[in-house]
C-alpha cells in the first residue's frame, strides 16, 4: 500500500498535478487512496540591493489557487499505467470530505458472506426501524452497506451474465426471510429463466409457487394491482394513510402482510407483452408503496425498448453490476462507470437521495445456505403453526366429513368458517380472509375461488335488497 501510494503521488505530479495521498481504505475489491489536491502557487520575481550593493533576486508568492478536481479525473488511464491497474474509478470529491478517491483493485477480489453484514451494528439499527431492512454489501472502505426497502421504495437491477445480479437477488430475498414470519410478509417470485428460484419453491414466505411461465407472470401483475386497489379500500375504511399505521391499529398477531416481487429478467416479460408489463409495474410502482407492496426488478440487458422511460423514472433506486458498455450504463444510472466493474459481485449503488453512485462488493450466499434456510422456515411451519383441526358441522355427519371422495384435491378445513364470514359480511376479499383465519394468501385465495363456485358470495350479494 505504501509502494502504491507512493507511485500514485509521484505519477500526478510528473503531469504537474500537486496532490498528495493522505490514506487508503482497504475494501474486499478495490482499495480506496484518498487523495488530497494541492495548491497552485504562482511567484514573480523580486530584484532587491544588499547593504554591499549586489543585486538579489527573490521570488515572492503573488496567489495559491487549489488545483482543479478535473486536472485528477483527466488522468485516470495515464494513473491506471502508472500503477499497472486494469482500470481505476476515481470519485471527486468523496462525499463528506474534501478529497479525491482513486479506487484501484486489489490482486485478489474478496468475498463478502451475508452473515458478516447482517450483525453488523448497521444493520441491527436498521432493522430496529423497519420491517424490510436490506443488507447490499461492503463500500470502498470495508463499511456496511444496510438499506431500508420501505423508503427506496422500489429496485432496478441491470448487470451482464455472470456479475452477480442473481446472487444479489437471492441474497435480499434470503435476508427478508430471515428478519419475517411469513404472516409479516409475503413474496412473490418470477423467473422466466426456470432456474435460479427454484430452490425458494418450498418457503412457506410465498404467495404463490415460483412463476416460470410468462402468460402466468403477466397474471401475477394483474393480481398484484388487483390486490393493491384492496388494501387501499382497506386503508380507506379504516382510515389510515399506509400500512403501518394500519398494522398499528390491528390487534396483535393480525397484520397486513408486506408483498414484495421479484422479477429476474425483466426483458423476457417485456419481450412477450410489453404493454400491460409496462403498464401494471408503472402502476404499481406509483402507488403500490403505502399499501406495502414493493418491487424488485432485475435485467441484463438495460436497453431503452426494455427500461423504458416511465419504468426508469418510477424505480428511484437503481443497482448496477458490470456491464458491457458505457451506453447502458447511462440508460440505468444517468452516468457512466458500470463499464469499468470488475464482475463477481462489484456493483454501483444508487439510492434515491444521492447524487453519486456509491462502489460495494455485494454479499454473497452459497446455495447450501439458501437450502438450510428454506427448510428450517418449512419444519418452523410445521411445528409452530399446524393445520387446524377440522371445525364440527350440523349440517353434514362426521362420516361424510371424512370421506374423501377425490384423494387430490381434499375438502379445505377451513371452508366452512369461510362460509360463514361470506353469510356475515357483505365483502370479502383474500386479503380479508387471510387476517381473518390466519392463513397465507394462497390458501385464502383457494378459499375465494370454492366460494365463487358455490355461489356463496354471489348468494349474498342477490339477497341483499330483498332484505
Amino acid at each position: 500500500m505504501d509502494r502504491r501510494a507512493e507511485t500514485l503521488q509521484k505519477a500526478l505530479a510528473e503531469y504537474g498535478v500537486e496532490a498528495r495521498v493522505v490514506a487508503w481504505n482497504v475494501g474486499p475489491t478495490v482499495t480506496q487512496y484518498e487523495v488530497e489536491p494541492g495548491f497552485d502557487v504562482k511567484y514573480k520575481e523580486v530584484k532587491e540591493k544588499d547593504s554591499d550593493g549586489n543585486m538579489r533576486i527573490s521570488r515572492q508568492e503573488v496567489s495559491r489557487t487549489r488545483v482543479k478536481v478535473d486536472r485528477i479525473t483527466a488522468l485516470g488511464n495515464d494513473l491506471a499505467l502508472a500503477l499497472a491497474a486494469p482500470s481505476i474509478r476515481i470519485e471527486a470529491p468523496v462525499p463528506g470530505k474534501s478529497i479525491v478517491g482513486i479506487e484501484v483493485p486489489n490482486s485478489s477480489l474478496g468475498v463478502v458472506p451475508l452473515r458478516t453484514v447482517l450483525e453488523s451494528n448497521n444493520f441491527q439499527r436498521m432493522r430496529g426501524r423497519t420491517r424490510l431492512a436490506l443488507a447490499l454489501g461492503k463500500g470502498a472502505g470495508g463499511e456496511p452497506e444496510v438499506a431500508d426497502l420501505t423508503r427506496m421504495p422500489h429496485i432496478l437491477i441491470a448487470g451482464a451474465t455472470g456479475s452477480g445480479k442473481s446472487v444479489c437477488i437471492n441474497s435480499l430475498i434470503c435476508c427478508l426471510a430471515l428478519h419475517n414470519t411469513p404472516e409479516e410478509l409475503k413474496m412473490v417470485l418470477i423467473d422466466p429463466k426456470r432456474v435460479e428460484f427454484t430452490s425458494f419453491n418450498t418457503l412457506p414466505h410465498l404467495a404463490m409457487r415460483v412463476i416460470v411461465d410468462r402468460e402466468k407472470a403477466v397474471e401475477a401483475l394483474r393480481w398484484l394491482a388487483k390486490e393493491m386497489d384492496e388494501r387501499y379500500k382497506t386503508l380507506a375504511n379504516a382510515g389510515v394513510r399506509n400500512i403501518e399505521d394500519y398494522n398499528r391499529s390491528q390487534r396483535p398477531g393480525w397484520p397486513l402482510p408486506y408483498i414484495v416481487l421479484f422479477v429476474d429478467e425483466l426483458a423476457d416479460l417485456m419481450t412477450t407483452a410489453f404493454e400491460e408489463t409496462e403498464k401494471n409495474l408503472c402502476r404499481l410502482a406509483q402507488l403500490a408503496r403505502a399499501t406495502g407492496i414493493h418491487l424488485v426488478v432485475a435485467t441484463q440487458r438495460p436497453s431503452v425498448d426494455v427500461i423504458t422511460g416511465l419504468i426508469k423514472a418510477n424505480f428511484p433506486t437503481r443497482i448496477s453490476f458490470a456491464l458491457s458498455s458505457q451506453m447502458d450504463s447511462r440508460t440505468i444510472l444517468d452516468t457512466g462507470g458500470a463499464e469499468k466493474l470488475l464482475g463477481r459481485g462489484d456493483m454501483l449503488y444508487l439510492p434515491t437521495d444521492a447524487a453519486r453512485p456509491k462502489r460495494l462488493q455485494g454479499c454473497f450466499l452459497s446455495d447450501s445456505e439458501i437450502e438450510r434456510l428454506v427448510s428450517f422456515w418449512r419444519r418452523q411451519r410445521t411445528l409452530v403453526h399446524p393445520a387446524p383441526p377440522p371445525a364440527p358441522s350440523t349440517e353434514q355427519p362426521v362420516e361424510t366429513q371424512t370421506e374423501h371422495r377425490a384423494p387430490e384435491t381434499p375438502a379445505d378445513p377451513l371452508l366452512e368458517a369461510s362460509r360463514r364470514l361470506a353469510r356475515e359480511h357483505q365483502h370479502i376479499s383474500a386479503s380479508f380472509l387471510q387476517r381473518r383465519l390466519q392463513v397465507g394468501y394462497s390458501r385464502a385465495v383457494k378459499l375465494i375461488e370454492l366460494l365463487e363456485e358455490e355461489d356463496t358470495i354471489a348468494g349474498e350479494k342477490q339477497t341483499e335488497p330483498e332484505e
